[in-house]
């Protein structure tokens, strides 16, 4: 099937099979609602950090590596390339940075007993950002995440 038989259902040319060619109104809409998710998950996410080095709660080097490539660099980078020819596979990458960032934080601030865990931050100027932070990190990760699913089904047509 070529490019220009292939139309969203108003009618415009959504680009050709692989995902490449010009964007339709519905896929570029689709680029942006990911791209600014990502962009709050990331302000977040630095926010989250900052609180961690208020409390303080240190990571370890191999946790300080994931956040930095998996919680922060991919869902950017995946959000850049939703706007090249490679939108869908940048829509795999950004749903699997988004879901594994999403376990990383609900099993380190929710579930392992740890100083990472909400409930075992203790009382003091910095513990609200922490737990609020907390909250609100992983509430990004899961709107990216069900977003990025919805993504990847769509561009994957």
């Amino acid at each position: 099937m070529s490019s220009i038989d292939q139309h969203s259902s108003n009618g415009q040319r959504s680009g050709n099979a692989d995902g490449g060619g010009a964007m339709a109104a519905g896929e570029r809409q689709r680029a942006v609602v990911l791209s600014v998710v990502a962009v709050l998950h990331c302000a977040i996410a630095l926010w989250h950090g900052s609180a961690h080095l208020a409390v303080p709660v240190p990571l370890s080097p191999l946790q300080t590596a994931f956040v930095g490539l998996v919680i922060v660099t991919l869902p950017l980078l995946a959000t850049a390339l939703l706007w090249t020819r490679a939108r869908p596979g940048a829509a795999i990458l950004y749903t699997g940075a988004m879901l594994a960032s999403l376990l990383f934080g609900v099993i380190n601030h929710y579930v392992l007993v740890s100083p990472d865990n909400v409930m075992c931050v203790p009382p003091g100027a910095f513990r609200l950002r922490f737990v609020l932070s907390s909250a609100l990190v992983a509430g990004s990760e899961l709107i990216g995440t069900v977003l990025g699913v919805l993504a990847v089904r769509r561009w994957r047509r």
